[in-house]
């Protein structure tokens, strides 16, 4: 039997995400299937439109065995850490492979391009990139260009390579697995892609041709710009923003100076970024800045379950005497370790319909279907 792992946002699940785990079933017919799934807010700096309960339903309504919430520090952070939290805790879950989405056929330039990061060429070309005052990311990424004529340019790939080293560097036994992307992630229309999805909900497109039934059911139309105001507020109230996780002198001064000069999170983004300060970077840093996350916050490691059925329950049982980290199906029995993500969901559920039953769905012990 296979045990398969999946690191998702699913913001939201759409009927690209199903045909992945359609495939997989298919692919693994002898398989427990675990997904690892961002809460409410998102890798890519913004506020999930399904709030992670939600999301837990709808997957064990699509075959997912075991629902498990990927902590927020690790969740709303670059590619590298997001990996890290995300694969720490499927290896403690005894995954054997790792499924992911990416744009191309093979995984054969991963290799390629993470062999060519060990070499002294890319050390020097990364190096003068910096100098020139290019983020990291994007002069690793011109480096390794320039090298093999291989582009990193979607969020899927970027992800992908990082999944890939995480594994690689921590010796896990984990084998990587890609099913390519049915649509094109760079197409402007409205396709089987979680943005393109966003956008059409914003403007008030219909999406029912492009995601599950329950995906509809939940779909809360809400952005990190409904936040803007309480965003403005800490940052109007916090002498100095570089107690905030990833905000270095500089990049402070110029959230200082533009905050009062916009209206709206986009257009603040848009005058703070810089080369070195991408538009997805500056995203994530106001999320830190309306979550309070420090620089010397302590990040706590735990396998928290948020659903299952049957087949995953099993598994749980049959591997919960080897699990290392805590592993979490009551909340009030951890709420010093939950101490965090309950903060960032009362956050979360300021701008909500229905505030109490936000706050409530936390408290919750894991859905369990049969």
């Amino acid at each position: 039997m296979n045990i398969i792992g999946i690191i998702a946002e699913y913001n939201p699940f759409h009927n690209g995400h199903l045909y992945q785990i359609n495939k997989i079933k298919k692919l693994y017919k002898d398989s427990i299937i675990i997904v690892i799934v961002n809460g409410n807010f998102t890798q890519r700096g913004d506020i999930s439109i399904i709030n992670k309960w939600d999301k837990a339903k709808i997957l064990l309504n699509h075959n997912i065995d075991l629902v498990i919430e990927l902590p927020t520090f690790y969740g709303i952070n670059n590619a590298d850490l997001f990996s890290k939290g995300a694969l720490k805790i499927l290896n403690e879950l005894k995954i054997d492979t790792l499924v992911f989405g990416t744009e191309r056929d093979s995984l054969d330039d991963f290799y390629k391009l993470i062999e060519c990061k060990k070499t002294n060429e890319y050390k020097k070309l990364l190096k003068e990139y910096l100098d020139k005052g290019y983020s990291y990311p994007k002069a690793s990424f011109d480096s390794l260009k320039k090298l093999t004529n291989i582009e990193l340019n979607t969020p899927n790939d970027i992800l992908a390579i990082s999944y890939i080293e995480e594994i690689i560097n921590n010796k896990y036994n984990i084998k990587p697995v890609n099913i390519k992307r049915t649509n094109d992630y760079h197409s402007k229309k409205l396709t089987n892609s979680a943005s393109s999805i966003r956008d059409a909900i914003r403007n008030n497109v219909d999406i029912s041709k492009y995601v599950p039934n329950d995906t509809l059911k939940y779909i809360n139309n809400i952005s990190l710009n409904d936040y803007f105001d309480l965003i403005r507020y800490k940052i109007l109230s916090t002498d100095d923003l570089t107690i905030y996780h990833d905000i270095k002198e500089g990049i402070d001064s110029r959230i200082k100076k533009y905050i009062l000069e916009v209206d709206s999170i986009d257009d603040l983004i848009n005058k703070v970024k810089t080369k070195r300060y991408t538009y997805n970077r500056i995203k994530r840093i106001l999320l830190y800045v309306l979550l309070d996350i420090k620089k010397d916050i302590k990040i706590n490691d735990y396998i928290r379950l948020l659903g299952f059925n049957n087949n995953g329950k099993k598994y749980i049982k049959s591997i919960k005497k080897d699990i290392k980290l805590p592993l979490i199906s009551n909340y009030s029995k951890n709420k010093d370790l939950l101490d965090f993500e309950y903060k960032v969901n009362l956050i979360y559920s300021l701008k909500q319909n229905n505030i109490s039953e936000s706050i409530r769905k936390e408290l919750n012990n894991p859905i369990e279907i049969n």
